[in-house]
């Protein structure tokens, strides 16, 4: 796919990186991405894949912006106040980039509609901020044979990964499910929600941010996947620590079950529950 000259000129950055290039940036042009949530998380993702010259962006939220939104939903304003977010996310996308194309889709996501949803996009990147949307998004990645990039947050921390389970990996078994990670929702009311807990703006920002370079990274086709690697972040220290996880030949898309995930070293695991 072309650039014109106005995009040649917008790129330049990425064209004259030897990883991207002309060829990546082409990919990159003709990219669709679904994005799940236009909130914490989605709105740094947004701008960035927007910035970045991905070619049409997918926008999945059922939600009005409210003024405790703004603390760390970016691409938000105080003027968008009671518009619906997949409007506010489109227009400023539209004054970022006239060159990317949006889909919004003003619903929310559901093990139902799910598969429709999906449908025509090259990856999915789920930025929501509720397990029952996360599971519905990673089992119909699976079954539709998507590539998902998935992050949460929690008060001061966060997690990312990403799930190509429809490939295999060099070990020739399946690449990890995201219920291999983690098998099951955690019990209700276990994790507080960020109305109760709160979360840290700028961290919402350096994941969503995150999240935005592994998408990238997808589509140009460099660098190495977060496949059945879990990153998790705490900003309390500033530590960033990577977790091993590997394919649960038990687990209940490919399996049977729950099963066995592991550290770097092999041994068994206790993985955190996933943040909210």
């Amino acid at each position: 796919m072309a650039l014109n000259s106005e995009e040649i000129e917008r790129y330049a950055r990425h064209l004259v990186l030897r990883e991207v290039g002309g060829p990546g940036q082409a990919r990159l042009k003709a990219g669709r991405v679904l994005v799940i949530g236009a909130g914490g998380l989605g709105a740094p993702l947004i701008q960035y894949l927007a910035a970045a010259g991905i070619g049409t962006i997918g926008i999945v939220d059922d939600d009005t912006v409210s003024l405790s939104n703004l603390q760390r939903q970016v691409i938000h304003g105080t003027p968008d106040l009671g518009r619906p977010k997949v409007e506010s996310a489109a227009e400023a996308i539209a004054r970022l980039n006239p060159h990317v194309r949006v889909e919004t889709h003003a619903v929310r996501l559901t093990p139902e509609n799910a598969p429709a949803l999906l449908e025509g996009y090259d990856l999915v990147a789920d930025g929501s901020d509720n397990f029952s949307t996360r599971y519905a998004v990673s089992d119909a990645c699976f079954a539709g044979k998507k590539p998902l990039v998935t992050a949460a947050l929690g008060a001061f921390d966060g997690s990312l990964t990403t799930i190509r389970a429809h490939e295999t990996g060099p070990d020739g078994h399946p690449n990890p499910t995201y219920r291999c990670l983690f098998s099951s929702p955690p019990p209700p009311g276990s994790v507080a929600p960020c109305s109760e807990a709160g979360v840290l703006g700028a961290l919402a920002g350096v994941m969503g941010s995150l999240m935005a370079m592994e998408v990238i990274r997808a589509l140009a086709g460099f660098g190495e996947p977060l496949v059945g690697r879990l990153l998790m972040v705490d900003a309390r220290s500033m530590r960033f620590e990577t977790l091993r996880y590997a394919w649960d030949p038990d687990n209940p898309l490919n399996g049977s079950g729950a099963g066995v995930r592991t550290d770097p070293a092999g041994a068994p695991a206790t993985l955190p529950p996933p943040p909210r």
